[in-house]
């Protein structure tokens, strides 16, 4: 890297921009949120629940501590819906959209919080990738907003339909989980709709596997390629949801309170759909406090693998886990190089990739424990599955987010926030703090396992 880019980085620090960014929009909609307009009631929220709400929308987690339908006003509705769709496509995307709507240069400094934001590893191609981003968010969450207020007629006035229809495409396509349904009830009335399932699980799996596959997958019919990061996203991501899918329909067949009273389509409908949500999304056709507590672990895992990279979704990513699984079978099978598709991965991603599981392990055990002392009579799981949906900026619950206490709301929307900019900071810290050796020290050896 040329001298002067490299100082320029430096002065630029994309780090800092895009968290001073994502919490002054947070700040934002915390105060919008906190006026009595934004309420039904007209009364308003308390500061902290306010915090806590945008703070949900914008790291795109869905995890609240009111209702969403039932407490807040159109116009509160509507900030939520703004923020959701910052967070998900990202506030330095609209900046750059709007500077050339307005004819302005994109600066260099720019183009680097870019290519942070979008975890890319070049600015070449950056602005084209960023108009490519917002025209497939609005082309897929108009036509996925349609479909749904198709369905939504049926039950309701075309204007709220189509209104309904919008708020959860665009609140499931970047991966949020808000809901307008009411009663912390989600999609469970839509349990056997295959309209419904279908449409969300979509949105919440494009959503998920990031925009530079979705952009190479755009592009395919010409160029008849795909890159390794997009291979392992899409093979991994598959495999993830098939064999969490197949999982959950095998646990919770005769379940009473889960998929046991449905019909044969309808439980197949309700693992799909339970085994794409963990992936980042929050949405859910049935009620996971009526799982099995295998189920509720399985969810946990999934949970905490999270989405892809340079999407909406949270987690260490699905290219970190297939990364050390690599690891594991080539240690496995006696190998020294990782090879996927032919490439062999590098061993700086695989230190990455330790190195963000651990960090993320680490701090979801922190948050557990901390969240043990302040909710009390509380079993574990409850707690653990609450601070891994909001480390992995899920949105599902168990029940526990409405009756957190002041501080475990605090605790919780602290976590939501690291868990949206901590693995990519880390990451991102990483690659800046790479260092010339001018020396090395002897090898050694220790014993391992």
């Amino acid at each position: 890297m040329p001298t002067k880019t490299r100082k320029r980085q430096e002065q630029v620090n994309p780090p800092k921009v895009l968290v001073l960014g994502i919490l002054s929009i947070i700040l934002s909609g915390t105060a919008l949120l906190r006026l009595p307009l934004a309420t039904l009631d007209g009364e308003g929220i308390s500061w902290i629940d306010a915090l806590f709400t945008a703070t949900s929308a914008v790291c795109v987690t869905g995890l609240v501590v009111v209702d969403t339908g039932t407490t807040f006003s159109t116009f509160g509705q509507v900030v939520i819906l703004t923020l959701i769709q910052i967070g998900g496509v990202g506030f330095m995307t609209f900046a750059t959209f709007f500077a050339f709507l307005l004819g302005k240069r994109i600066s260099l400094s720019d183009r680097l919080v870019l290519q942070q934001a979008l975890n890319q590893n070049s600015i070449e191609g950056i602005v084209r990738l960023v108009l490519r981003i917002l025209l497939f968010t609005v082309v897929i969450e108009l036509v996925a907003g349609l479909i749904l207020t198709t369905r939504f007629a049926w039950e309701m006035p075309l204007g709220q339909a189509f209104y309904y229809g919008m708020f959860h495409a665009i609140s499931n396509f970047n991966n949020a989980g808000f809901d307008l349904m009411g009663g912390f009830t989600s999609f469970t009335n839509y349990t056997e709709d295959p309209v419904v399932s279908l449409v969300i699980g979509l949105l919440i799996f494009v959503g998920g596997i990031g925009f530079l596959v979705m952009s190479e997958l755009y592009e395919y019919r010409h160029t008849r390629r795909l890159s390794l990061h997009t291979k392992v996203v899409l093979v991994t991501t598959t495999i993830l949801t098939l064999a969490t899918m197949m999982i959950i329909l095998l646990i919770e067949y005769n379940n009473p309170k889960s998929l046991g009273p449905l019909s044969t389509l309808g439980k197949v409908f309700a693992s799909f759909f339970q085994a794409i949500t963990p992936r980042s999304g929050g949405a859910t056709t049935l009620n996971v406090a009526d799982f099995q507590q295998a189920t509720i672990f399985l969810i946990i895992v999934m949970m905490f693998i999270g989405a892809s990279p340079g999407s909406a979704g949270g987690g260490i990513k699905v290219t970190t886990f297939a990364t050390l699984i690599g690891a594991v079978w080539s240690q496995v099978k006696g190998r020294e190089d990782v090879v996927f598709f032919r490439q062999r991965i590098q061993p700086v991603f695989i230190y990455k990739s330790l190195t963000v599981t651990l960090s993320g392990l680490f701090f979801v055990i922190v948050v557990s424990i901390a969240l043990s002392l302040t909710e009390k009579n509380v079993d574990f799981i409850v707690i653990l599955f609450e601070a891994t949906s909001a480390f992995g900026t899920v949105g599902l619950s168990l029940g526990l987010t409405p009756e957190l206490s002041p501080v475990g709301r605090v605790i919780v929307a602290l976590t939501m926030f690291i868990g949206r900019i901590g693995p990519l900071t880390i990451a991102i810290g990483l690659a800046q703090r790479k260092q010339k050796e001018y020396y090395r020290y002897p090898k050694g050896k220790i014993l391992i396992g």
